[in-house]
């Protein structure tokens, strides 16, 4: 069932304005308004303190939470300012409302580190505002998460070590950095409390944000990938940095990756999932770059759907399968960043360089 709820109390006449909209909106698209968060929602409105903004903290992967901080300052730098409230409140989307001497400005921000607005002013009706938000938020209401590992420690003793096609992985990891499109990891131990990690890490397994990602082929079945949350420049080590993925289990929901024994493995990048589509419908692509920038006339998906996200993954693929050579094509994520398909690494570098704009263009 879809169900949405708020959580905290609007303490501004906008912020009871903005919550009386949203309610009728999604309650008129089929959404389900419940008056207690306990009711475990899909979907959680919740309106922060800018001051000392707490998380919500949900209960299940299931539930989707966006922010809401609201401020009477513009912002000069709208990432280095709004980003860690996204952070703190350990949510999947933040709506940063930001009231100024030309209007007032909803900016839109994910994890991703996408980015998007909408302005509101006297030019346009109350149910132009909010058809806009809701355009925004439904792809992120609708979504189903796919982010659990079942880790099983079966992987062959040779691969132990890696192989040629994990130090192509490294050699491709430097690449990047040296294109300048490994974005610093995010430091979550900086604004999140001690308690707030551990509930992160718990709920999700992720113990810090790091954006981008490759993965390569290593037989008809099965992939190497980067692991999630590391640094990209800097691999080295089979179940840490390497992960082995050797499919995806639909009853238990989660990416099968295959480590070596008595190892504490990292968690497989959130796009596992969107890369294993691919693999499976392609035998010709043999690696696959995924990073946070842009490209001049590519395809794009319609809508912003989370990573992570099964329905991201299914239009990606769908993209892939629908181009000219899906072995060599470039595939944009709507404020987001580019899948990039290739027969190998190299293969990949050899068409994106000089090519790559390091800003994604924001709608």
């Amino acid at each position: 069932m879809k169900t949405f709820t708020f959580h905290g109390i609007p303490n501004q006449p906008f912020s009871s304005w903005l919550t009386e909209g949203m309610k009728e909106i999604f309650s008129t698209r089929g959404y389900t308004y419940l008056p207690a968060p306990e009711d475990h929602p899909k979907l959680v409105f919740h309106l922060a303190d800018m001051e000392n903004p707490r998380p919500y903290r949900r209960k299940s992967q299931a539930t989707f939470v966006v922010t809401i901080i609201e401020t009477f300052q513009k912002p000069k730098d709208i990432h280095k300012e709004a980003y860690p409230y996204l952070v703190r409140t350990l949510a999947n989307h933040l709506m940063y409302v930001v009231h100024h001497s030309d209007g007032t400005e909803l900016y839109f921000l994910t994890p991703e580190q996408g980015r998007y607005s909408i302005m509101v002013d006297s030019n346009q009706s109350d149910e132009e505002i909010f058809e806009k938000i809701f355009e925004r938020l439904e792809p992120l209401a609708s979504s189903r998460l796919v982010i659990n590992n079942d880790f099983y420690e079966d992987l062959p003793e040779p691969l132990w070590e890696g192989d040629e096609v994990t130090e192509s992985l490294s050699v491709s990891g430097k690449k990047l950095d040296t294109m300048n499109l490994l974005p610093a990891p995010f430091p979550l131990e900086e604004v999140l409390t001690p308690r707030d990690i551990r509930h992160l890490n718990r709920l999700y397994g992720i113990g810090g944000l790091s954006y981008g990602n490759l993965s390569a082929r290593k037989d008809e079945n099965n992939f190497w990938m980067s692991a999630s949350g590391i640094d990209k420049s800097n691999m080295s080590d089979v179940g840490k940095d390497f992960l082995y993925i050797s499919g995806y289990d639909e009853k238990s929901n989660a990416m099968k990756v295959s480590i070596p024994p008595k190892i504490k493995p990292k968690r497989a990048s959130v796009d596992a999932i969107e890369h294993w589509m691919i693999y499976r419908e392609h035998p010709e692509v043999g690696a696959i770059v995924h990073i946070h920038a842009w490209m001049d006339g590519i395809q794009a998906t319609q809508f912003n759907y989370p990573c992570g996200t099964l329905e991201l993954a299914e239009t990606v693929a769908q993209m892939v399968s629908e181009s000219e050579d899906p072995s060599r094509t470039v595939i944009g994520l709507k404020n987001h960043g580019l899948t990039i398909t290739g027969r190998d690494l190299d293969n990949i570098f050899e068409r994106i360089d000089g090519k790559i704009i390091p800003q994604v263009p924001m709608d």
